[in-house]
């Protein structure tokens, strides 16, 4: 090729390859300053109250930065098409509308899940429970939204997706019969709550005992007190008996005590003493059933019961409050000079010179 049609060349191409190259630098700067600002942004408005304003901040970051780039590169390719005529880049145009439509719905989404945990930060005494459960159900809704969309976009009809659905639908059923069955398990979960995340659930039907730490559509995460994470398909829950420890107004004290036959004659001492010491301690709720009485004559003692409820429902208060009822009771026996009995067996043996007198003689 000869020196002056190379130099032609060159030239006819150096404008649009310079072109291209200002658009992406372009591009590269805006994106740079859009993270400063915004984070810059963000920071200053997480120190407000309303939770909606560092939210937006945030969530608009990383999908503003794909629309930049989105937009820069398809304008490149657009001014190097029409420079080229090449065939190829014609597909930009499409991929350009659905990475706008994907941007715009990553934005939806972040904005969503940040705004979730601002109110709940942010909103003292929220059901988190219904919250997630609102903030499922926009993500869903904007998901399936932007779905169909980007299928018209990209030349698909919407109404045939959805007259393919109302006839798949019916055989997507049968094969996803559990996973519908999980999915409604769980808006039953949201709209019932019959327990939240926090709270201390067990059945008696299964073995299931821990702290729900996640509610999903299709699993609910259970920590079990020995840090295991269990998890429970939502459906489990609509045919088993579920117990909620965490929405007890009480806890309740429900002890068997026993003194010595020999003791009989202060029994009557000993539980008029505990029963005024249970409506005076200041942990007990006397506004529930208070029970002191003695009740059986077991083989090796004279056994009276407590029956009665703390104010407190923390597991571990509790226990402590308990510990002292009982010292207090023990001390109230001793004080009376009497003592908790423990099986015992006694022997009575005859006279000795009966016994030899009972002897056959040779």
């Amino acid at each position: 090729m000869p020196l002056e049609e190379f130099q032609q060349l060159i030239k006819a191409h150096t404008g649009y390859i310079v072109q291209a190259f200002l658009v992406i630098f372009i591009a590269l700067c805006a994106d740079l300053v859009q993270k400063k600002v915004l984070k810059r942004l963000a920071e200053r408005l997480r120190q407000t109250t309303a939770f909606w304003d560092d939210a937006i901040a945030h969530a608009l970051m990383r999908p503003l930065s794909l629309l930049i780039w989105t937009l820069g590169i398809s304008f490149s390719a657009r001014i190097i098409k029409e420079a080229t005529g090449a065939v190829i880049f014609d597909f930009f145009n499409p991929l350009r509308d659905t990475l706008i439509i994907a941007a715009l719905t990553w934005f939806v989404i972040r904005l969503v899940r940040r705004g979730e945990s601002n109110f709940i930060e942010k909103k003292g005494g929220v059901d988190k429970t219904t919250v997630d459960a609102i903030s499922k159900l926009l993500r869903i809704s904007v998901i399936i939204t932007a779905l169909l969309v980007t299928l018209q976009t990209l030349g698909y009809s919407i109404s045939g997706v959805l007259a393919f659905g109302g006839v798949g639908g019916i055989a997507i059923g049968f094969a996803a019969k559990d996973l519908l069955a999980n999915f409604f398990g769980g808006l039953t979960i949201y709209l019932d709550r019959p327990f939240a995340v926090g709270d201390w659930v067990r059945s008696p039907d299964r073995d299931i005992e821990g702290t729900v730490e996640q509610i999903g559509w299709r699993l609910t995460r259970i920590r079990t007190f020995d840090q295991r994470p269990l998890y429970v398909p939502n459906s489990t829950f609509t045919t088993i008996a579920l117990e909620n420890p965490s929405r007890m107004r009480n806890r309740r004290i429900h002890e068997t005590l026993g003194i010595r036959y020999q003791d009989a004659s202060k029994m009557d001492a000993i539980i008029k003493k505990v029963r005024d010491m249970l409506s005076n301690h200041p942990e007990i709720d006397t506004g529930r059933t208070l029970i002191v009485n003695f009740n059986s004559f077991a083989p090796s003692s004279l056994d009276f019961f407590v029956y009665t409820f703390t104010r407190t429902t923390e597991w571990v208060k509790y226990h402590e409050i308990k510990q002292d009822v009982l010292l207090k009771i023990l001390a109230i026996i001793e004080a009376e000079g009497a003592e908790c009995a423990f099986p015992t067996s006694t022997i009575h043996l005859s006279d000795i010179e009966t016994f030899k007198n009972a002897e056959p003689k040779s």
